[in-house]
C-alpha cells in the first residue's frame, strides 16, 4: 500500500511530506487521546456527568474546563479511519458542508467539541486545523513521536508500540523490498531483533505470531515499552477482590475492587453484520489469557478484517473473545465488533495491566488456570 498524503487543497494540514515520507514534528510523550472538550456553556450536572463517565472519558479525552473553551494540546493530531470522512463548518451534519477528506490523511486537532443531540452516544466532534469539524467517529487521535532505536534487543525479544501515525512494514530491511503491511499508532509489536542498512539506519524484524514470518520497520517509529509499564496495577489486591462487568445494553466496562469501581471506559461489543451476527455473549468468565500483541484476521472470531499489532488482549472465551484496544474505529458506545470487547488502547492496556495473569515483560503470551472473574451482562 502507497503511503497517503493530504489532499492539495489543504496542505496547512498535512502533516507529511509527500516526497520524503518524514512526520515533520516530534512531540514530547503524553497520553493517548489527548483531546479535551469544548462544552457548551450551559451543560447540566446530569448531562455533564453522562458524558464525561461514558461519552467523553471513554474515548480516553481528558476535559479541562478554561473559561467556556477547551484547546487540544500542543502536538495532536487525527489520522482519519474512513475511505471519505466528511467536514463540516460546525459540529453538527446539518451545518454547511466544506469538503471531504480521505483514509490515512492526518491532520492537525485544534479541539473538541460536543456537537449535535445525535448521533447518540457518541456527540463529539474534531475541529481541524483551517478546515471545520468531522465527527470523532472517524478520526484516530493520534501522535507523531520519533524514537530512538534501542541498543540491545532481548533475547526472547520485546513489545513495542507505534508512536507515528503510521509506518509502513516490508519483507526485508529497505524500503525497496516488497510491502508487508501498514502498521497504525498504538498497534504493538513483538520486536526480536535489530538491523541496520546501508544507510546506517535501523530496522526492527517484527514477528507476526498468525503466519510465523518476520517483517521489518524502521526503528524510529516504534517504542520499546519499558518494564514499568508492563507491571501489574493494584497487585496488592486479592484476586477474589477483582472482578469486571461488561455490559452489552449500556455498552460500557467497570472494573472493581472489593466492591468498588476503580475504572471505567466505554466499549464496543458485537454486533451484527451483512454475513452474519457476531454478539458477545452474556454470562460469566474469566481473563484465562493475555498478550501483548495479536494479529487479528477473517476466520478468527476476534474480527472479521486482517489486523495485525492488535494491542493489549485479555482473552475471557477459548474462541477468541477479548478485551483489547482499537486503532481502526474510534466509535465506542456503539456495538461494532465481531464478538469481543473492544477499547481505546489506553484503555485496554489498563484493563491488561489490572487482570491476572500476570504476563512478565519477556513473554509475548501466558495462559493460566484462574484469571480475573468477568460478567458480560445484558
Amino acid at each position: 500500500m502507497a503511503a497517503s498524503t493530504c489532499a492539495r487543497r489543504t496542505p496547512s494540514g498535512c502533516t507529511t511530506s509527500p516526497r520524503s515520507g518524514r512526520w515533520s514534528m516530534s512531540i514530547r510523550d503524553e497520553s493517548l487521546n489527548d483531546v479535551p472538550l469544548e462544552l457548551p456553556p450551559r451543560l447540566s450536572r446530569r448531562e455533564f456527568l453522562r458524558l464525561s463517565g461514558f461519552g467523553i472519558l471513554g474515548l480516553g479525552l481528558p476535559v479541562r474546563w478554561a473559561g467556556s473553551a477547551l484547546q487540544a494540546s500542543a502536538g495532536q493530531l487525527g489520522r482519519i479511519l474512513l475511505d471519505r470522512a466528511e467536514v463540516y463548518r460546525e459540529p453538527s451534519f446539518s451545518s454547511r458542508h466544506i469538503m471531504g477528506i480521505r483514509r490515512d490523511e492526518v491532520y492537525t486537532i485544534l479541539s473538541a467539541a460536543i456537537g449535535d443531540p445525535f448521533p447518540e452516544p457518541n456527540r463529539v466532534w474534531y475541529e481541524l486545523d483551517r478546515l471545520g469539524f468531522v465527527h470523532s467517529s472517524g478520526v484516530q487521535p493520534v501522535r507523531a513521536e520519533l524514537q530512538r532505536p534501542a541498543r540491545r534487543i532481548p533475547y526472547r525479544g520485546a513489545l513495542a508500540e507505534v508512536t507515528l501515525p503510521f509506518v509502513e512494514a516490508y519483507w526485508e530491511p529497505s524500503k525497496k523490498a516488497k510491502h508487508a503491511y501498514r502498521f497504525y499508532y498504538a498497534s504493538t509489536h513483538w520486536v526480536n531483533g535489530l538491523t541496520w542498512d546501508k544507510k546506517d539506519r535501523a530496522w526492527y524484524r517484527i514477528y507476526d505470531d498468525r503466519i510465523a514470518r518476520h517483517y521489518y520497520v524502521m526503528a524510529e517509529g516504534l517504542r520499546i515499552v519499558p518494564l514499568s509499564e508492563l507491571t501489574p496495577l493494584s497487585h496488592d489486591v486479592p484476586l477474589t477482590e477483582k472482578w469486571i462487568e461488561v455490559s452489552l445494553s449500556g455498552q460500557w466496562v467497570k472494573c472493581y475492587e472489593a466492591g468498588t469501581v476503580v475504572f471505567t471506559a466505554q466499549v464496543s461489543t458485537g454486533t451484527e453484520f451483512e454475513h452474519g451476527a457476531y454478539w458477545t455473549p452474556p454470562g460469566a468468565y474469566t481473563t484465562f489469557r493475555k498478550r501483548g500483541s495479536r494479529h487479528m484476521a477473517a476466520g478468527n472470531l476476534a474480527t472479521g478484517y486482517d489486523l495485525p499489532g492488535v494491542p493489549w488482549v485479555s482473552y475471557i472465551t477459548p474462541e477468541g473473545i477479548s478485551f483489547h484496544g482499537t486503532y481502526w474505529h474510534n466509535d465506542f458506545g456503539t456495538p461494532r465488533s465481531h464478538g469481543c470487547i473492544n477499547l481505546t488502547p489506553a484503555a485496554a492496556k489498563w484493563v491488561y495491566r489490572w487482570t491476572h495473569p500476570v504476563v512478565p515483560g519477556d513473554l509475548d503470551e501466558l495462559w493460566t488456570e484462574g484469571g480475573t472473574s468477568v460478567r458480560v451482562v445484558l
